[in-house]
């Protein structure tokens, strides 16, 4: 192995002991400092986290820094980002190496060395995973897992295994090893990178939100509930808001929604947890001596953390007057395609599939397919059910 001299270490290694006594308060290494504004802004950034991974790469004088953002039980993980690696490497570690990468599952929160958590395992387990690191040359690594659950009503974490992020380092096997104070500079990090991940998870989460938002924005008679994947309330409209108030059938709990009927709650906690994540779920809350309320929960689409599992937007109408339905509407609210939704408004209005299809002057075969993908997105089976769903959105 060849080792470089003093000189040959770059500026940002040659930062070390300073940057571990910026951790320890006592100074500021305007380098570290450097390094978290690139963390905090790149989140946020059209390519998030590229820049601040290429600049923990060159800070921990690496050859390349990796981000895995993944949940359990994925084939693939949600995010998978190495900034100027061999993108044949990076194939074939998504295809087939991720899933039986035995580097994970690491105490949260610590950094280790690939060498030394391998050193735990018996000599011949993962014999394919050691052959292909030790050809690519990059087999020093150091890893850092956060986990990230539930709170308990503590605030305590519950580690229920939503999702984590890792972080790993990597020096080519020609360069020296890393070093106790590497290691000491990337725990440093760790709860900045916490803090971090978080903040992404939220700016996703907004993203999504946007298009349920727009549903509602029309002034549509919707009200809307957003929850997160632990059961809180993100956002409300100001009819959620009155709703919830009068306490009948459903009511607030400080950041927490509650129904009166144990069933609804069940449901709502199901779809949180990952069950029926797709289509559609729809319940009636009676409501003695006020008018009953139709609940449609949609999952929400949050892929880069938790694919999808543990956000749910909840639509809530008093049924009405029927009205023409606006296939935006139906579009933002249903999770449907423009072409589907066109079809859908058009039998909402009684139309027949054969005149609806003239209508928007296409083949009857394109209808009936589309109105078969409408039936698997709202969880419906005969065209009658379908024009019920629409009616009772008030939409």
């Amino acid at each position: 192995m060849a080792l470089r001299t003093d000189s040959e270490v770059s500026p940002l290694a040659q930062s070390a002991s300073t940057a571990y006594a910026w951790a320890m308060g006592d100074v500021i290494d305007p380098q570290f400092s450097g390094l978290l504004a690139r963390l905090y802004a790149g989140i946020q950034e059209e390519q998030p986290w590229r820049g601040f991974l290429e600049a923990l790469a060159r800070w921990m004088d690496s050859t390349y820094a990796t981000l895995i953002i993944t949940a359990p039980g994925k084939g693939t993980p949600a995010t998978f980002l190495t900034p100027g690696s061999n993108p044949d490497f990076d194939a074939n570690y998504m295809q087939s190496l991720f899933a039986g990468d035995p580097f994970q599952g690491l105490a949260d929160g610590t950094v280790i060395s690939y060498a030394e958590f391998m050193a735990g395992l018996p000599a011949d387990a993962f014999p394919e995973y050691r052959r292909v690191m030790a050809e690519s040359g990059f087999d020093q690594v150091l890893g850092l897992d956060l986990q990230f659950g539930r709170q308990s009503s503590g605030g305590q974490r519950v580690d229920d295994g939503r999702y984590e992020a890792r972080f790993r380092l990597s020096r080519h096997n020609s360069l020296p090893n890393f070093t106790p104070d590497d290691r000491a500079r990337l725990q440093a990090l760790a709860d900045h990178l916490r803090i971090a991940v978080r903040l992404y998870e939220k700016l996703q989460f907004a993203g999504a939100e946007h298009g349920v938002f727009h549903a509602t924005a029309q002034g549509l008679g919707l009200a809307l509930v957003v929850l997160d994947r632990n059961r809180r309330i993100v956002s409300t409209n100001a009819l959620a808001d009155s709703l919830m108030d009068e306490a009948a059938g459903l009511l607030r709990r400080g950041d927490e929604l509650l129904f009166a009927d144990p069933a609804h709650q069940r449901t709502v906690t199901d779809l949180l947890a990952g069950t029926n994540a797709s289509g559609l779920t729809r319940f009636r809350i009676e409501r003695a001596g006020q008018s009953d309320l139709v609940v449609t929960a949609r999952p929400l689409n949050v892929s880069a953390i938790h694919a999808g599992a543990g956000a749910l937007a909840l639509f809530i109408a008093r049924p009405g007057p029927d009205k023409r339905a606006d296939p935006q509407t139906l579009r933002d609210l249903l999770g449907l395609t423009m072409a589907e939704a066109r079809l859908a408004a058009s039998l909402a209005e009684g139309l027949s599939l054969v005149q609806a299809a003239q209508r928007l002057g296409i083949a009857h075969n394109t209808a009936k397919a589309q109105l078969s993908s409408v039936f698997a997105k709202t969880g419906v089976h005969r065209q009658a059910q379908l024009i019920a769903l629409l009616g009772s959105l008030g939409v």
